[in-house]
């Protein structure tokens, strides 16, 4: 199951952690008034379907080799331009070839650009000393994986343990079951991923088909992710009761971000 190499890619690193931490070498925590990630995907838009969540995406383990040649500073500069609400930047180095330097890098970007787009961390965290390492930097908010973590009462101390530092949580379900645990955990951004995590295979129909027969309650706020692609992507999700897309994969694949966005901020078909 390619999330149990996920886990075990992620144990080296919490090791290392678990060593700096006994040593007492773990990063200060980052004391800068983080942007809020929530709001950002609230500001209503009458032109956009949904707030869009930008990534910033070098590889996967669907699509292999992405984009290296647009470095993040770039990327995120150009989402900023071109309407992302939020960045989502991937720091797992083994299969997204991504570095937590990435953002630190984002961050110093948008401050010279005068931006505040929060960053949300996209990883595989299911320990508390990786919460920790993310609230050393300037992410608004980090990524749960309810398959990766199936405890309701694990997700909330997590969850409890980001929120403590200023950090939301966006946790991930790909199915009733895992909605049940993060409803369960008290999650207040659910994220549903129409991409199989076994198969890699995406299916957005069950994506849509879940919030329409589970739809958002209690101030919850929805995003969609993964295979999206198209203008009427959105609409529909929007339709169906989301509140915000990630989109990543599609916006990076041509080395030029900025102007992918706008193009599936205003292109049509099906």
């Amino acid at each position: 199951m390619l999330l149990e190499r996920f886990y075990r890619t992620k144990s080296g690193e919490i090791e290392s952690l678990r060593n700096m931490a006994e040593q007492g070498k773990l990063p200060e925590i980052h004391d800068r008034k983080r942007p809020d990630f929530v709001e950002a995907l609230q500001i209503p838009s009458p032109c956009v379907p949904l707030a869009i969540v930008a990534e910033y995406k070098r590889a996967s383990p669907s699509r292999g080799h992405i984009c290296d040649s647009v470095p993040v500073e770039e990327a995120v500069g150009q989402y900023a331009q071109s309407g992302a609400r939020a960045i989502s930047i991937l720091t797992e180095e083994t299969y997204f070839h991504g570095n937590m330097d990435f953002l630190t890098q984002a961050a110093a970007t948008q401050f010279f650009l005068s931006g505040n787009l929060p960053l949300l961390r996209k990883d595989f965290i299911f320990d508390s000393l990786q919460v920790r390492a993310t609230a050393a930097s300037p992410a608004s908010a980090m990524l749960l994986v309810v398959k990766l973590i199936p405890d309701s009462l694990i997700l909330r101390q997590l969850r409890e343990e980001a929120e403590a530092f200023g950090i939301q949580a966006v946790v991930e379900v790909l199915d009733a079951d895992d909605l049940r645990l993060a409803r369960e955990s008290g999650a207040r951004v659910i994220q549903v991923n129409a991409r199989n995590l076994d198969t890699l295979e995406v299916n957005r129909d069950a994506c849509v088909r879940l919030a329409e027969s589970f739809p958002p309650a209690n101030g919850e706020l929805w995003v969609a992710a993964s295979g999206i692609s198209r203008r009427q992507h959105l609409v529909r999700a929007a339709d169906a009761g989301f509140h915000a897309a990630l989109v990543g994969s599609v916006l990076m694949a041509q080395g030029r971000p900025g102007a992918a966005l706008r193009a599936l901020l205003q292109s049509g078909g099906k």
